[in-house]
């Protein structure tokens, strides 16, 4: 047996049946573990293929990035529309200065939102303030709360976009406190409104701040496309420069508002025109994406300005006799204004009902501010963003088809929108006043009687906007040189 060879002997041949069982056992479990490593291997290359171009998520994704570009650029153009309503609103005498500020806001605006404003909404932060990723400087989409590319918005889209709203809300203030605003007052009111202001509370709602949740309530302050974050925000801030600001010469006599006609109501068609097509990038666009849900969004837009265009010249023709061009453009536009929080959530009646609404609601309001409150808004900019701002906000705890009261979802939605209202609305009653205030007391924010009525053209720009046509030599309707400088030298400037 000692002499037998190695692989005849015993204890090998009982080795080699141990060794074959084990590695039949071997193989046996490696079976599961290569299907597992299969379909990993399956997952990474779908995923792979998924970011490459020609796959259907690369082409969504490219499609999303494409429509929000356009988007964007529809808002930048409603600067061209605020620029014309505003013109039209107000004295030719005025038009360059109204001009200039409807034009530099935007560019203000975007330097201003790129350098922090930007950051601060949309940068991870806490519940109050975001941050993070100053001047655009990140690469990595979840400093500002995206989803890489194809599922989220590449970065620079996403910015334009939030630029061009910001922009808004810095442009709805040229309004109140037109014809006589001093240029360089409004040129840093608008870098501080759209730099700090305006992220901060926009963080509260659209960064993930702490009205995206109310928790008591079991859910959070909704406002699709701003008619708070956006309209109401421009609409507060607008009503604190003009209530500091004072009135126009001659707007006021004897205690009683008299009427101060713009010098074209052409171009201020016109402008109400553009920012009815430019609401079509407003409120589709923050849908985000290239869905089937952008036409819908089109339409309750659409039915909402028709309706606060046709209630707003009924209900003036019945209050004053005939119908008013101006109160037919600012029920369009508060219509509009009115429908942008919850242009997504409402029924097609829905929306005609809030534009019905908000139509009527301009036309009151418009008279209340002028003569009641005496606080002059040349354009209307109060009355249209900031009351019907807050209608609209209002309209969504009423009429969202699936939290609104009036479709059985109960009062908790309506109680997050008017905690929304007074939070956003108090925290900028506070700030733009502290601006105010303060520009007030360092460079002045109003231009001298003198000037005003010089007109803002020449006072401000050393130019007239219809150099060689026929103009007004008075620098209100219905009263000379002298009656304007006596209302001034009653009142002092308000430097």
């Amino acid at each position: 047996m000692g002499n037998k060879p190695w692989s005849q002997r015993p204890q090998l041949s009982a080795l080699r049946m141990l060794w074959g069982r084990r590695s039949t056992l071997n193989w046996i479990a490696c079976i599961p573990l290569s299907a597992i490593i299969v379909v990993i291997w399956e997952v990474a290359a779908q995923a792979q293929e998924a970011a490459q171009p020609g796959s259907p998520e690369y082409i969504q994704g490219v499609l999303n990035a494409i429509w929000i570009l356009i988007a964007a650029i529809l808002v930048i153009f409603m600067n061209a529309g605020f620029g014309m309503l505003e013109t039209g609103f107000c004295r030719q005498k005025n038009a360059v200065n109204i001009l200039s500020k409807n034009l530099i806001v935007f560019a203000l605006a975007t330097l201003s939102f790129w350098a922090i404003g930007f950051s601060l909404m949309f940068g991870s932060g806490n519940g109050f303030i975001g941050g993070g990723g100053w001047f655009l400087s990140s690469t990595d989409p979840a400093t500002y709360g995206l989803d890489p590319f194809p599922g989220g918005l590449p970065i620079p889209v996403f910015f334009l976009f939030q630029a061009a709203f910001a922009g808004t809300a810095a442009t709805i203030v040229s309004g109140a406190v037109a014809e006589r605003i001093e240029f360089i007052a409004f040129v840093l009111f608008s870098l501080l409104i759209v730099g700090i202001s305006y992220p901060i509370s926009g963080h509260w709602v659209w960064g993930g701040g702490m009205l995206s949740d109310i928790g008591f309530l079991g859910t959070g302050f909704s406002d699709f496309a701003g008619s708070t974050v956006v309209h109401s925000v421009g609409g507060w801030a607008a009503l604190m420069g003009a209530a500091i600001l004072g009135p126009r010469l001659g707007k006021y006599e004897d205690g009683q508002a008299r009427a101060i006609p713009g010098h074209s109501m052409s171009i201020a068609t016109l402008g109400c025109l553009i920012l009815w097509i430019g609401w079509f990038g407003f409120n589709p666009g923050s849908q985000l994406a290239a869905d089937e849900f952008v036409p819908y969004i089109a339409v309750t837009t659409n039915l909402a300005a028709a309706a606060g265009g046709v209630s707003a010249t009924a209900v003036s023709w019945l209050k004053d006799g005939k119908p008013d061009l101006s109160m037919i453009i600012n029920g369009i536009l508060a219509g509009l204004v009115g429908i942008t929080a919850g242009c997504d959530g409402v029924s097609y009646l829905g929306a005609v009902i809030i534009g019905l609404i908000a139509g009527a609601i301009v036309v009151y309001s418009v008279g209340i501010i002028d003569t009641v409150l005496k606080i002059d808004d040349p354009v209307g900019a109060i009355s249209v963003h900031l009351v019907n701002g807050a209608w609209g906000t209002i309209a969504v705890g009423l009429f969202n088809t699936e939290s609104g009261l009036f479709y059985g979802g109960g009062a908790n939605q309506l109680m997050a929108q008017i905690i929304g209202i007074l939070t956003i609305g108090g925290f900028t009653v506070l700030l733009s006043t502290i601006f105010w205030l303060a520009l007030k007391a360092t460079v002045g924010i109003r231009v001298h009687p003198e000037q005003e009525f010089e007109g803002l053209d020449i006072a401000e720009h050393g130019m007239e906007a219809y150099s060689g046509f026929l103009k007004e030599s008075s620098g209100v309707r219905s009263g000379g040189m002298a009656d304007a400088m006596k209302a001034a030298s009653s009142k002092g400037s308000s430097d």
